[in-house]
């Protein structure tokens, strides 16, 4: 298993210093963080590489090979399926990876189960790209186009999202209910990023979506999510 991992491209460039340890390619984004809250929820053990992305990390050979799609996060599993090395790209998929390797965090009821990895790809088709966009034409250079019509179209879009997630939240503390999942380790880092990040509260006009902002406070008060937002550190 060690031995495999060893040879893989990316450790020429990350080597890995416990190669028995689940390897995390990451940068502590919104959908970087993901991966680490969820590693510190679990308490799985892993070694953190920061993908730097003013270097270009994610367009190097050696990330390369370990996904394609030159996108953080990534994970290299010496102890994945089969006690085999198991490279794994897309934090939705890593996410629902990391539950069923350690048993939590997914319910096991079928419809449960089935209910949660819908909120989940909620926000990987609808939250994240959206979010996202919203940031670039607020934050980043999307500021400066004379057209307002691609940011007013995100801001709508994203504020229809927030209500969705506002609406769910109006009786029960999680998205799924009583019991956190998966589904609040991929949606809450998102809403922290646009609030604190891209500085879109007033422009979205946060107050009126007290349920999100209630589950948001509690989310970032668990440990491991205090200590997943920062993972890996910026050099």
């Amino acid at each position: 298993m060690t031995d495999t991992l060893l040879t893989h491209p990316i450790t020429a460039k990350w080597p890995a210093q416990h190669p028995q340890r689940l390897q995390l390619y990451s940068l502590p984004t919104p959908n970087g963080v993901k991966v680490s809250i969820m590693l510190e929820e679990i308490g799985l053990t892993y070694e953190p590489h920061l993908v730097n992305f003013e270097k270009q990390d994610q367009m190097s050979p050696a990330f390369l090979a370990l996904n394609p799609n030159n996108k953080i996060p990534a994970i290299l599993d010496p102890n994945g399926p089969g006690c085999q090395p198991f490279a794994l790209f897309e934090s939705g998929a890593i996410l629902l990876y990391l539950a069923e390797k350690s048993g939590q965090f997914l319910p096991s009821d079928p419809a449960l189960r089935l209910e949660t990895i819908q909120w989940l790809m909620w926000q990987v088709g609808g939250v994240g790209p959206m979010f996202g966009q919203l940031g670039f034409f607020h934050k980043f250079a999307g500021k400066d186009y004379e057209d307002k019509r691609p940011l007013d179209r995100y801001v709508a879009e994203t504020t229809r999202l927030l209500n969705v997630l506002n609406q769910r939240l109006e009786t029960r503390p999680w998205v799924l209910g009583e019991d956190y999942t998966i589904a609040d380790i991929a949606i809450f880092p998102w809403v922290r990023g646009l609030l604190d990040f891209y500085q879109a509260g007033a422009l979205v006009g946060i107050e009126n979506f007290p349920h999100v902002t209630r589950a948001l406070a509690a989310f970032v008060t668990r440990p491991a999510v205090a200590r997943g937002l920062a993972i890996p550190a910026r050099n």
